[in-house]
């Protein structure tokens, strides 16, 4: 139980030590480009999980209650704050660490691999999921730290954290989380994807982290639809 955490955030380390050195040696035009793809690339994916669900409506007022209670708590700021003081302490500057950081912990931890690759390796010890998960993070933190610098390493310890917990608390969520639930916080992270799509292409500046908390809202109110009067 927990390997395929352990070999997510190798994966991690892995891709983004790989790309924070051969970025280094792209020019800056090849960078921009790069970003450009990486961009439109998120966006389609955002799109994708968006469309897992059914309902819009879900994924609507999960990020709409999600943004209030994210704004109180100006999680985005935080996390702004952490990878600004981290540029600052150890890149003098040189890399946007905090765009990096909050980018790549959102994508890696956000998306239907995630929940039910962790709560499998929890339950059965099968790290199927999270192994093929590992591939595709491997290739993406290798594409972002190429144009966006080390602080990509850092999401490794976003991974750990999430789907270490995801795993650890699987015997508990056993019975509650559904599939449906599961495809309601897929639908909602897509929004949430969008928004970095629109970040990274540089079209709209949007405080994504903030929207963290509709994350645990979407399958809190699927779970509460019986309740519904409509």
């Amino acid at each position: 139980m927990g390997l395929g955490t352990a070999i997510n955030v190798v994966a991690v380390l892995v891709g983004g030590g790989v790309g924070t050195l051969a970025g280094a040696r792209l020019p800056q035009r090849m960078r921009e480009t790069a970003m450009q793809a990486i961009g439109l690339v998120t966006l389609l994916i955002g799109i994708s999980n968006f469309l897992e669900f059914d309902n819009p409506l879900v994924p609507l007022v999960s990020v709409v209650v999600g943004l209030v209670v994210g704004e109180a708590l100006n999680i985005d700021g935080a996390l702004k704050r952490f990878g600004d003081y981290l540029q600052a302490r150890f890149s003098k500057g040189e890399s946007p660490v905090s765009r990096a950081f909050v980018t790549t912990s959102l994508l890696f931890c956000v998306g239907p691999l995630t929940v039910l690759g962790s709560l499998e390796d929890g339950l059965t010890g099968d790290y199927g999921l999270l192994a093929l998960k590992s591939a595709l993070d491997l290739v993406a933190s290798l594409s972002f730290a190429s144009v966006l610098g080390w602080g990509v390493l850092l999401s490794a310890g976003t991974v750990l954290v999430v789907q270490g917990t995801l795993t650890l608390s699987a015997g508990l969520l056993e019975g509650f989380v559904t599939e449906q639930m599961v495809l309601a916080m897929t639908a909602t992270g897509g929004v949430l994807i969008l928004g970095l799509g629109l970040m990274l292409l540089e079209i709209k500046e949007v405080r994504v982290a903030n929207m963290l908390p509709a994350l645990l809202i979407a399958p809190l109110l699927i779970a509460a639809a019986p309740l519904w009067p409509f």
